[in-house]
């Protein structure tokens, strides 16, 4: 993928119109603000800590892309005022091989930004594009992961149309409990 991909979320009656598109060095100060929040640190598996973490994780989302395995988004909210946007969370396709039939999906949400569907509204986007974009090489179902001690992710999962699959055994450390395996069919 060598052209910047750019996806949208319309604005809902409650909540402004979302930006999505591939992180870059402009997002570090942004990106280490929001995961100053224990309960982002809490679910996800990266540690950013600093400016060097950022930037490193930054530099591994656009290594993902150069490699064409890897399709992190930045997770904007758009204002008027703002033509760059406040950065709201995070959407990412990964795993993804030529000719394999699954990929998996992530997400994050800023802790200032949730109540707002950002997360749900994201994973909707991102599923659009991987379907129409990455669908043609074979691609038929996303799978999204989640701890069962997660409720606030399974809710994102069943507004996204992603179906309980599966209860999954733990596996330490990345999954140090049960988990859930959601699943959506390209043609759901």
């Amino acid at each position: 993928m060598n052209d910047i991909v750019t996806l949208h979320a319309s604005p809902t009656p409650s909540a402004p119109a979302l930006v999505l598109r591939p992180w870059c060095v402009d997002d570090v100060a942004a990106l280490v603000d929001v995961f100053r929040d224990p309960a982002l640190r809490r679910w996800t598996s990266s540690a950013v800590e600093d400016e060097g973490d950022a930037l490193r994780w930054v530099r591994d989302q656009e290594r993902g892309w150069a490699a064409g395995e890897r399709f992190g988004f930045a997770v904007l909210q758009t204002h008027p005022d703002s033509p760059r946007g406040q950065l709201v969370g995070h959407v990412v396709l990964k795993e993804v091989a030529s000719g394999k039939p699954s990929a998996e999906v992530g997400y994050w949400t800023a802790a200032h930004a949730r109540g707002r569907s950002v997360a749900p509204r994201a994973l909707e986007a991102l599923t659009g594009w991987a379907f129409d974009v990455l669908g043609a090489d074979a691609l038929e179902r996303l799978e999204l992961l989640h701890q069962v001690d997660n409720p606030a992710s399974c809710r994102v999962a069943h507004k996204s149309r992603y179906g309980l699959d599966r209860v999954l055994p733990a596996a330490p450390p990345s999954f140090p409990r049960e988990g859930h395996l959601h699943i959506r069919r390209r043609d759901a």
